[in-house]
């Protein structure tokens, strides 16, 4: 029986909240790449000493209360990897599809709480956002829930982030919009650089922790079936339904994602293209691996490339 989607799935299902921006392989932690190697830590310290995780606002309920906790920078194939939890859990309990399944509280269901963290804590919002620390995972659901870091190639990242702020995002600001893809790959807030500095700021605070595992997005898109049972291991599926798993699976594929946005079958701004018209400003866009060099000049690959040196090897991708 096929994942299917219908009007009754989505009753209910919010539009996600969004926020303007405003001006003011699987592996376990211990199975790194390279981790056998004495790496110096002062390289990838805090910005800023007495940085501290608190959130103090009304947001971090909504933050609070997962059973796993998935981080990522922007565009890093967490849509696909959520869809394709949201397929299996909600077939797996017998539930109407919806891509939050936190609206459904049954018992063995695990509750997954999404987030951009420290990204949309340094680029979205106003300084009393960043004063409550409203995009930020408290502390304690960080040491109570398992955390997963979803990673993706910072080049291929940016590319995708540079069109979804120009193409598809109606609260980009205009002169954001309006900036060269050259621009915005050297910009404080949204290049290169902040993108770097975010996955080694996770990274540091939390590759310690025994509740702390690294995915990497070119390893779910080279061999899916394999390290999606991985994941749902981590989630305490250890033994997926075959024919579920497979369902899921065949859902979650690019192509349909791809058809399912176009038809507008998914009534929330999760999965609802900018313009049917441009392929660009689609969510689900392309996923290809190395995609970058397609829209960065020679000179804006070697700046890429020279950044990409600051990344914390244990990621794998400054070879």
């Amino acid at each position: 029986m096929a994942i299917e989607i219908t009007s009754e799935s989505l009753a209910g299902a919010q539009p996600e909240p969004t926020a303007g921006y405003k001006e003011s392989p699987l592996v376990a932690v211990s199975d790194f790449p390279g981790s056998s190697q004495r790496i110096s830590r002062s390289r990838f310290r805090l910005t800023n000493s007495t940085w501290a995780r608190r959130n103090f606002s009304s947001r971090a309920r909504e933050l609070s209360g997962g059973d796993a906790i998935i981080l990522s920078i922007p565009k890093s194939g967490r849509t696909w990897l959520r869809a394709f939890l949201c397929a299996y859990f909600c077939r797996r309990f017998g539930l109407e599809f919806t891509l939050r399944t936190g609206r459904y509280a049954l018992p063995g269901l695990p509750r997954i709480v999404f987030s951009h963290d420290l990204f949309e804590h340094r680029t979205k919002g106003d300084r009393w956002d960043r004063v409550r620390g409203k995009y930020l995972v408290p502390r304690r659901e960080l040491k109570r829930a398992k955390i997963i870091l979803l990673a993706r190639d910072p080049r291929d990242c940016f590319v995708s982030l540079y069109l979804q702020l120009t193409r598809r995002d109606p609260n980009a600001p205009v002169k954001l919009k309006q900036k060269t893809v050259s621009e915005m790959l050297r910009d404080q807030k949204f290049g290169m650089r902040a993108i770097i500095n975010a996955m080694n700021d996770w990274l540091n605070e939390l590759s310690q922790r025994d509740n702390f595992t690294l995915v990497r997005y070119e390893a779910l898109r080279a061999s899916p079936a394999e390290h999606f049972r991985d994941l749902l291991a981590v989630l305490g599926e250890s033994q997926p339904d075959g024919t579920i798993f497979h369902d899921a699976l065949e859902f979650s594929r690019f192509e349909n994602m791809q058809k399912l946005e176009a038809a507008g079958a998914f009534d929330s701004k999760i999965l609802h293209p900018g313009d049917v018209r441009d392929p660009e400003s689609f969510k689900v866009r392309r996923g290809k691996i190395g995609g970058y060099r397609e829209y960065l000049s020679a000179e804006d690959q070697k700046y890429a490339a020279d950044e990409l040196v600051k990344l914390d090897p244990r990621f794998g991708y400054n070879s």
